[in-house]
């Protein structure tokens, strides 16, 4: 079960099931005139216990359930199989793999009399041993799941029975039960909570067993569902008002109790039916595009098969009438065989063409190569004891091949981790400040200042207007624990200003207001949803008035105001507002409104009316929250800043040189997710952008074929271009009509994001791109509302985040950082789908490399599908003597290692763009197969022909070719096949000469002892005493060495080839990797250039200065580059460095001194924002530019002071100078003499 910790009191998040929407569809109209009524105007259910009413359910307080409905038990199973249900669970899972079943014929057919000329077992042996492997795999799986599901169902609760609190087990636990759940543990059931600080006004002042005792009456909720964050419920006390329960009062199954001592809940719904176990379905089926693959070349592998079976059975027909009279001996005339039993025949003689042992080979190294990612411990992380999480093992080759990646912003490219940075009231932007005598806003209060009235008011909001939860711990100090980490830092930053909330009751909150301790009674809370995007609470404040304080996004808060009170400070707010979203700050308006105490009185009967509704609930609570928010006055704003997680833009920055197309999907305000953009390096300066900001269906279609037809040819060609579009013109440019125009604008851009989106949309985006692309894609978020997207995409990555494990449970690998991505792509992903190729074409490989020796030999056998090998001996080839280089290579080999995978992102290209896997390698590798066939078939034979066996004088006649030839063809086809093998894997263990080597030993092994069975055991009498002859004869040696030599010799020559003229990027990196060097060529500069040691940087953030050198080099080296522009850049870039930073990068390439003089000189006059660094690096340009050229025999000059005496320059025809020196610095210019760059 997974383990979920939830606070009480915490916000409810937002959900991707909007209740609204879902329950819209039960409206029904109530006039003639189909006009749907109000929600509000629609007569509440009546209440009472119908039992033919399947819409409630109804719980008895302190009494016995009615026997009907019949309630589950509490005992839940997420077990696969049982007992009884395994054996045709299993052959039902597994038969439905038509390769099985192909297999499971041949088997059946093979025990038709004298049709099967390779015996009755040869396949059924192998497919039983297959099954068996899984079966085992299976059970292995499912008994960890069992032992999981008793653990739960074996934890204990105290139930209150009778008068008496007894322990009893989860699985015995019932509907209608009062269960006590201690901090720290666990809910056994959804629970409808009594007694805590978050529970009901009526009950939560019960404390003992005689207040629990007195308590009688009934709960009605809604039937069992999976909607998590939705519940809809009425607790009717005996004798009391009705009283609405919300998701609030519900605690749910699996969820822990965290900073209360105890709570009372009552037992809704059990096992099965609870909303954990609701939620609890089994994940869309995913399969790899080479899974798919594979199943089109075993397709073509069968018509390979069933033609070689067509043309032996037309052959055997014609060869019969040709030799029926002649070669009478024989009886062919007496043969009753048709056309149809001979195709029979050759089918089950050919049918070891498509391997037995794949699947189960690929099942084994998948499930192994998801253990490896499980155990990297680069993708560890250590703060939160978070590994690496691959939840399934069928998609590890597709993570190499990924061309789209989908990023939620907010907790994957993000920390989630906010802090309150600055608040704006009217004219006015506050930062804040550690110190409370420091901070500008508190003197403006202290001061009467014009703005003390509204900073007033935004304090109080802040402090008051959430649902966080205090904690007040050993030392004094107070922990705030919130559902979102927005309401976290706005509590936290109200704090700094001098208002601390202290504590929270049911019905109000305490607050320290700069010293004097206020409370606030709570009337009503309308919560945050993703619908609303907004929260209200009414207060009744310590003066008595009553008041609505209201935070939220922006245009829903200035749709609501009082439009009489001007427009002066909506528009300067609007102001702030941009100027905050620019620094990548997300927002929040806060607003107030007086309410007099007759109005909310009437609205509140209005409001319970709606709330003890169990139909349409959410609709009228809407509908009832619309109509006390509004005529709002507007007090502020504030900025929260979501710093990114560490190593993001080098992360992305990667992903891009791996051509892999990065799309932020956010639902952020369209600046805030442009100036993060520009944060991670998913924007770069000076990338043009196309901005998509229409309303109405016919704006957007006229915009989007307008950019369309701009780029012209270059319309689906990735250009330098950004496309930013909100979720409004999102909702339109998806419709039918418009979806193809703007899925080809969006593919023919370097960059997408989609600002302002829903879930829904999100995983519209990545469902539309997928069909359209037909690339593999890959979507990462970390919260509930990235789920649908993580399901619609090829490969789903959950982060395992602040907002919870929702999407790391939905997703089919977790991690813990968005920067681990980089490896589970970049590592994992081209290692494990350069593995997966070969070992698939390779299992094809050697499977036709023996089993088309049978039409060769069908040649001289007459085309009657007589058998040239021993029946064991060829059934065996797959499950023993080759059965370990397919998992050498599965499991071990690597095209480069891990550093230099990560270092050249270019080298993931060739996986991604499907290079070593398609229709061509196929036939590659099969034609291959047969060649090597032939060879090993005539070499052999050939070998035997014509020459002495034996030193006595022996030859073949007495044994024959079914004596010693099957045997030295086997041999040689394993010797062979190993050799293939060896060329093919790049990277060599120890295992993996274990593997190869080792095959060639359990052959020799299995003669020596397959020979001694003849007589002791009635087996196999054919083979008795075959090894004395076999290894008694020199041929067997000689040609042991020779032919797999001469079949091998041009793959090998073809390999050196490519190799050495003809190499890849992948081959040159691989070759420096092996001798410890750097390769020829760096990241696509020319092959001559180096990098230039730089030293440590001693920010905290931990950024390399060769980094940055690489950057400033592409500065420096522009044609031209407008001074301004020039200082930006180089303000963004070397801020970090420090004084004596620059002074030992300096030092690396000659003397500093000119330098240091002019930097002394005007460093005075600098100031500390950036400019120390401009300065820094103009001088060092200056001095470097502005200096003449030394020609070749000139004398020595200032360049050789400031560079220091190895320095020499040499001049061609056209100006180009280079300048070397013994340290491996260099200079390079073109044309321009101030244009030259030393680094």
């Amino acid at each position: 079960m997974p383990d979920q910790t939830i606070e009480l009191g915490q916000l409810t998040p937002s959900s991707p099931t909007n209740g609204s929407a879902r329950l819209s569809d039960h409206h029904a109209p109530d006039g003639e005139d189909g006009t749907a009524s109000s929600a509000i105007d629609r007569e509440t259910e009546e209440s009472g216990y119908n039992p033919t009413n399947a819409e409630q359910r109804v719980i008895f307080i302190n009494r016995a359930q009615p026997p009907v409905p019949k309630f589950v038990n509490n005992r839940v199973s997420t077990a696969k199989y049982s007992l009884l249900r395994f054996i045709p669970f299993f052959l039902f899972e597994q038969f439905r793999r038509w390769a099985n079943v192909f297999f499971l014929m041949i088997a059946l057919l093979q025990q038709i009399p004298d049709v099967s000329p390779t015996g009755r077992y040869t396949t059924l042996v192998p497919l039983i041993f297959i099954l068996s492997v899984s079966a085992i795999k299976e059970i292995i799986e499912d008994v960890k799941r069992h032992r999981a599901d008793d653990e739960t169902n074996h934890r204990r609760v105290e139930v209150l029975r009778g008068d008496n609190w007894i322990s009893v087990r989860w699985k015995d636990v019932i509907v209608g039960d009062i269960v006590k759940v201690l901090n720290n543990t666990f809910f056994p059931a959804d629970l409808a909570l009594i007694s805590s600080r978050q529970a009901l006004k009526s009950t939560a002042k019960i404390t003992t067993i005689n207040d629990l005792r007195q308590l009688s009456g009934t709960i009605e909720c809604e039937p069992p569902n999976k909607h998590l964050y939705e519940f809809n419920g009425v607790l009717k006390e005996t004798n009391q008002s009705p009283e609405h329960l919300g998701p609030d009062q519900l605690l749910l199954r699996g969820a822990i109790l965290r900073n209360t001592s105890w709570i009372f809940g009552i037992v809704i719904y059990t096992g099965h039916e609870t909303k954990l176990m609701r939620n609890s379905t089994k994940a869309p089926l995913k399969r790899s595009s080479v899974d798919k693959l594979t199943n089109v070349q075993i397709l073509l592998l069968f018509g390979v098969l069933f033609a070689m079976s067509l043309l032996c059975s037309i052959f055997n027909v014609l060869w019969n009438n040709a030799h029926g009279e002649s070669d009478s001996y024989i009886g062919l005339e007496d043969s009753s065989h048709n056309f149809l039993y001979n195709l029979l025949t050759f089918v089950i003689l050919f049918n070891n063409l498509i391997p037995i042992s794949l699947q189960v080979t690929l099942e084994v190294v998948r499930f192994i190569q998801a253990i490896f990612i499980n155990m990297d411990i680069e993708m560890y992380h250590a703060e939160t004891d978070t590994p690496a999480v691959a939840r399934t093992s069928n998609l590890n080759e597709e993570l190499g091949q990924v061309k789209y990646v989908f990023s939620d912003k907010t907790g994957t490219l993000t920390r989630n981790v906010m802090v309150l940075k600055k608040c704006a009231v009217g004219h006015e932007v506050y930062p804040i400040t550690e110190n409370l005598d420091d901070s500008l806003i508190v003197q403006h209060l202290r001061q009467g200042h014009k703005n003390a009235e509204l900073i007033k008011d935004l304090l109080v909001l802040l402090s008051v207007c959430h649902t966080v939860i205090p904690e007040r711990m050993p030392d004094g100090t107070t922990v705030y624990h919130a559902a979102s980490p927005d309401e976290r830092a706005l509590v936290y930053g109200a704090s700094l200003f001098g208002y601390v909330f202290q504590s929270r009751t049911p019905d109000s909150v305490q607050i320290n207001a700069l010293g004097v301790t206020e409370t606030y009674e709570i009337l009503t809370v309308l919560e945050f949803t993703s619908t609303r995007k907004r929260m209200s609470v009414i207060v009744k404040d310590p003066n008595g008035k009553i008041k609505l304080y209201c935070k939220g996004a922006d245009t829903v808060i200035y749709e609501r105001l009082d439009n009489s009170l001007g427009k002066e400070y909506p528009d300067v707010l609007l102001q702030h507002l941009e100027h905050f979203a620019s620094e990548g700050l997300r927002t929040l308006c806060c607003a107030v409104a007086d309410l007099k105490k007759s109005d909310y009185e009437d609205w509140r009967q209005l409001y319970n009316k709606a709330s003890i509704s169990l139909q349409h609930r959410e609709e009228k609570l809407e509908e009832a929250a619309n109509l006390i928010e509004r005529k709002l006055k507007l007090i502020g704003a504030t900025a929260i800043e979501d710093k990114l997680q560490e190593g993001v833009p080098e992360t992305i920055a990667a992903l891009l040189e791996a051509d892999i197309n990065v799309w932020v999907l956010t639902g952020d305000k369209q600046e805030t997710a442009i100036n993060i953009g520009y944060s991670c390096r998913l924007l770069s300066q000076g990338i043009q952008l196309i901005i998509l900001n229409e309303d109405g269906l016919d704006k957007v279609r006229e915009v989007i074929l307008r950019h369309c037809d701009e780029l012209g040819e270059n319309l689906e060609k990735q250009n330098e271009i950004a496309l930013i579009i909100d979720g409004k013109t999102l909702k339109y440019a998806l419709t039918f009509e418009l979806r193809t125009d703007f899925l080809k604008l969006c593919i023919s851009c370097k960059v997408v994001i989609c600002c302002r989106v829903s879930p829904m949309q999100k995983a519209e985006v990545v469902e539309y791109v997928t069909k359209y692309t037909k690339s593999v894609t890959l979507a990462i978020g970390d919260g509930a509302n990235d789920v649908a997207m993580i399901q619609k995409a090829h490969v789903g990555v959950g982060i395992s985040g602040v907002e919870g494990l929702q999407a790391a449970c939905a997703s089919d690998y977790s991690i813990a950082q968005f920067r681990f991505l980089l490896r589970l792509l970049l590592v994992h992903g081209a290692w494990n789908y350069s593995r997966m190729c070969k070992l698939i074409l390779y299992s094809f490989y050697k499977n036709i490399c023996l089993y088309v020796i049978e039409l060769w030999f069908a040649i001289y056998s007459g085309w009657s599908g007589q058998i040239l090998f021993e029946r064991w001996s060829i059934g065996l080839y797959n499950v023993l003597f080759t059965a370990l280089p397919p998992f050498a290579m599965g499991l071990f080999d690597k095209p480069c290692g891990a550093e230099k995978m990560m270092m050249y992102p270019k080298l993931y290209k060739p996986s991604q763009s499907g290079d070593h896997f398609n229709i061509k390698v196929f036939w590659y590798w099969i034609i291959n197969g047969m060649i090597h066939s032939a060879l090993l078939f005539w070499l052999p034979l050939l070998a035997c022909q014509h020459d002495i066996l034996w030193m006595w004088g022996g030859r073949r006649g007495v044994f024959g070719l079914r004596g010693i030839l099957f045997i030295r063809l086997i041999l040689c086809v394993v010797v062979t096949v190993c050799l293939k093998a060896g060329l093919v894997i790049n990277s060599w263990t120890w295992l993996t000469h274990c593997a190869i080597w080792g095959s060639i030993v359990l052959w020799f092994l299995f003669i020596i002892i397959y020979s001694l069975f003849w007589p002791t055991i009635p087996f196999g009498s054919i083979m008795s005493g075959m090894y004395i002859m076999l290894f008694s004869t020199a041929v067997f040696w000689l040609g042991l060495i020779v032919v797999p030599i001469i079949t091998s010799l041009p793959d090998f020559t073809v390999k050196v080839v490519y190799s050495t003229i003809f190499k890849s990027l992948t081959d040159i990196v691989r070759e420096s990797d092996i001798r410890k060097s750097e390769p020829q060529v760096y990241r696509g500069e020319p092959k001559n250039s180096r990098k230039l040691k730089l030293p440590e940087s001693s920010s905290s953030n931990g950024c390399r200065l060769s980094e940055t050198a690489r950057l400033l080099k592409n500065v420096f080296t522009r044609r031209t580059t407008p001074r301004i522009e020039m200082e930006v850049e180089l303000s963004h870039l070397c801020m970090r460095w420090s004084n004596s930073q620059y002074f030992e990068w300096l030092q690396t390439i000659g003397d500093s001194s000119p330098v240091e003089e002019r930097f002394h000189e005007e460093n005075n006059a600098k100031d500390r924002d950036g400019s120390r660094a401009i300065t820094w690096m103009r001088i060092l340009i200056e001095e470097i530019m502005d200096l003449p050229f030394l020609k070749k025999k000139g004398g020595p000059s200032r360049k050789q002071t400031l560079f220091g005496p190895t320095i020499q320059i040499f001049q061609s025809q056209q100006g180009y100078e280079e300048i070397v020196g013994k340290n491996g610095a260099k200079a390079l210019s073109y044309e321009r003499p101030n244009n030259v760059l030393l680094i």
